[in-house]
């Protein structure tokens, strides 16, 4: 069976990583990809990521053209553009927001329907391993569900949670990209403190925390657990460790995520700010 097509109102980074990551999974053709954005640099970077993929003039246009549409703006843009999107709206349409902090309630309200579904996907989609959840609204059928999964499994890992915990997936895995370069950046500064080549220092950083990410999703082990196993008694690792845990590394990534995620909740509540 054809599959449809698929619309992006907005065409910056996250709608270029999802398309992107649904071409190269094979679940639909460039052509079958369909975007608009007012910002011309918008437009000219989807149409070079995602050569031959269709540019549209308006919102109306996407919607015309696709049953399934990803509402990819930022938080602030979201009421012009349910403003811009609400009268072309059908029952043949499923709309998926990916706008952080914009609640269902609000997305529905706007949109004149239920059939919704906020996501929270990250950046990382773009090389096909994305960490993603969403939540259903109330008209979003068990198909829709199937549906957004599999485009979102086919860029990485995707899950089903309630709306009220999608704040804290925007403060863990939103953000988290962010905060993971820091600590590359970080560790790659180490090296060369240590006196290896600036890209080498940064490559080994950037395959170590690869693999240290693979070998938790592979084992299934407790990180923990994987952490001891490399602190040997009286040895290097536990000795760096040791100097994370008097900087207090560990109680900052925690403080981070949770400001990410108050950060979502009060963009949710219209609370002030241009958000980032």
């Amino acid at each position: 069976m054809e599959p449809a097509a698929i619309g992006f109102v907005g065409a910056g980074q996250m709608a270029r990583a999802l398309a992107r990551g649904f071409v190269a999974a094979g679940l639909a053709r460039p052509d079958q990809i369909v975007a608009c954005d007012p910002a011309a640099s918008a437009r000219e970077a989807f149409q070079h990521e995602i050569a031959g993929a269709r540019l549209v003039a308006t919102s109306a246009d996407v919607l015309a053209a696709a049953p399934l549409v990803f509402l990819a703006v930022k938080p602030q843009h979201i009421p012009e553009v349910l403003h811009l999107v609400r009268g072309h709206v059908d029952p043949e349409h499923l709309l998926v927001s990916v706008a952080a902090g914009v609640t269902l309630a609000q997305l529905c309200a706007g949109l004149g329907t239920g059939r919704v579904i906020r996501v929270m996907p990250n950046t990382p989609a773009l090389v096909g391993v994305g960490a993603a959840a969403y939540a259903l609204g109330p008209a979003a059928s068990a198909e829709d569900a199937q549906r957004v999964e599999r485009l979102l499994g086919a860029v990485g890992l995707a899950f089903r949670v309630e709306e009220p915990l999608l704040d804290a997936v925007t403060g863990l895995s939103g953000s988290g990209p962010a905060f993971v370069y820091l600590v590359i950046e970080a560790l790659s500064d180490g090296g060369v403190r240590a006196g290896l080549p600036r890209a080498v220092a940064t490559a080994l950083a950037a395959q170590t925390v690869r693999g240290a990410a693979e070998m938790v999703l592979q084992t299934g082990e407790h990180p923990g657990v994987l952490k001891d196993r490399v602190a040997s008694p009286g040895g290097t690792t536990i000795a760096g460790l040791h100097v994370l845990e008097e900087r207090g590394v560990r109680g900052a990534l925690m403080a981070a995520v949770l400001a990410a995620a108050q950060r979502s909740a009060e963009l949710g509540r219209g609370g002030p700010g241009t958000p980032s």
